[in-house]
């Protein structure tokens, strides 16, 4: 229940799709791994498929690929918070999958992209750790690096705001906000297509504008806000859906304790990845300004909410 890959005409529509010719592959992983190498400040221990996925997310650009790489293991350094004791049995990693649910989903839309549904699970529970809650979106994208062997056209998110309050958002602060979203569109190879938000309130307009200011606009211009849930099969197969959306693919609570499993399976890897992260002493020329990288405009302020 985690994900299948693509395979005959949707294999050759996401081929197209990543300006991928299988044909030169090699010759490109073997230039990212020379590369690598030749990079002080980088560990040069990334496996050939997360390469792959890292090419492919770049549309095999290989100046790109290199810049998502070197941000990819910079921002292990930079946000520690996101990257540190990701063991999803420990007690606050167990804390969040109590309280959210975000499972990418088995099957690919047509035109072969992976959907993802985040939602909570109760609006009466306590306000998430957001760094945790954010810890565990990139655990699952670090496993996405290794387990889409045939790369996908793109990504989309479901947000389920039902049980959205105002409580649930008071720790959500421009900069913890700024890094993760630095994370996903500058650090991991994410091709984000579309964002649908339904059942939405009020609130989710302040969220909304809130966050827009952080995403580039190709970004902005995806979300999609729906007054209606049955909207959102104009855009996403109705089979390929969670059963609560009236979907075949089962459960939420089915496809994340699927999830749950699969991150079980790699809490070696996670553990030996703490120290496997840019070393910016190292770097030629200066090191990374975190104060820029997650500077926060003047325009940008803390989100108030009632």
């Amino acid at each position: 229940m985690t994900l299948e890959q693509p395979t005959g005409e949707m294999w050759q529509r996401i081929r197209d799709e990543l300006n991928e010719k299988p044909e030169n592959n090699e010759r490109d992983l073997q230039h990212i791994k020379e590369w690598l190498k030749q990079e002080p400040h980088l560990p040069d221990e990334c496996d050939d498929q997360r390469i792959m996925t890292f090419l492919r997310g770049c549309k095999f650009s290989l100046e790109k690929c290199k810049r998502k790489l070197d941000m990819y293991y910079t921002m292990r350094t930079a946000v520690p918070e996101f990257f540190e004791n990701r063991d999803i049995n420990s007690p606050e990693m167990k804390e969040i999958i109590s309280q959210i649910q975000m499972p990418a989903l088995p099957g690919l839309t047509p035109e072969g992209r992976r959907v993802v549904v985040m939602r909570g699970i109760d609006k009466d529970i306590q306000t998430p750790n957001v760094a945790n809650a954010f810890k565990l979106a990139l655990m699952m994208g670090d496993v996405r690096l290794a387990e889409e062997k045939e790369g996908v056209a793109g990504d989309v998110y479901i947000l389920d705001a039902s049980v959205a309050t105002p409580s649930h958002f008071a720790k959500f602060t421009p900069t913890i906000v700024k890094k993760f979203l630095v994370c996903v569109q500058e650090a991991y190879p994410v091709k984000l297509k579309q964002i649908h938000i339904i059942n939405v309130s009020p609130l989710i307009d302040k969220i909304v504008q809130f966050v827009k200011p952080f995403l580039k606009e190709k970004i902005r211009e995806r979300i999609f806000i729906h007054a209606d849930p049955n909207d959102l099969y104009k855009y996403v197969p109705q089979d390929m859906l969670p059963t609560e959306y009236g979907g075949k693919a089962g459960s939420m609570e089915e496809l994340s304790n699927a999830w749950c499993k699969k991150l079980e399976e790699y809490n070696s890897w996670f553990a030996e990845q703490e120290k496997i992260k840019a070393v910016e002493e190292l770097r030629p020329g200066k090191p990374t300004n975190y104060d820029e990288l997650f500077g926060i405009d003047g325009s940008f302020r803390q989100l108030v909410i009632d």
